[in-house]
């Protein structure tokens, strides 16, 4: 058990950038454990108007400004502080792996595909 996060790919984008259904999506990166990571996106995901009760098992979608954003936070080191039960913690050490999720994103984009982030807990 524990946090579980993912980023995926489709081909089409959903009629609403958050809480939105998928059937078939390509696979793009993992995380295991990055809570303060999850406690970002769970920050853009009610600013785009996402009311779930929990962050979990919802689909966000994730622009290239979004991605921009997420980059000079992670530069700066302004991740939120995040915990949940199971979440692990986050250390300083996924700053290279992050940044391996922004380029593989951003080529994904380029090539006309959709990412968006979810994640299970």
């Amino acid at each position: 058990m524990g946090l579980d996060m993912f980023a995926h790919t489709i081909d089409a984008a959903p009629a609403s950038p958050v809480d939105f259904e998928v059937e078939h999506y390509g696979e793009l990166h993992y995380w295991r454990k990055h809570p303060n990571l999850h406690g970002w996106m769970e920050r853009l995901y009610r600013e785009k108007g996402g009311e779930g009760a929990s962050f979990n098992c919802v689909n966000l979608l994730l622009t290239a400004e979004n991605l921009d954003r997420l980059e000079a936070d992670i530069r700066v080191g302004n991740l939120p502080p995040t915990s949940g039960f199971f979440f692990g913690e986050s250390d300083g050490s996924e700053v290279e792996d992050d940044l391996r999720f922004i380029a593989k994103a951003r080529e994904a984009m380029a090539d006309g595909l959709i990412v968006y982030y979810s994640s299970w807990w």
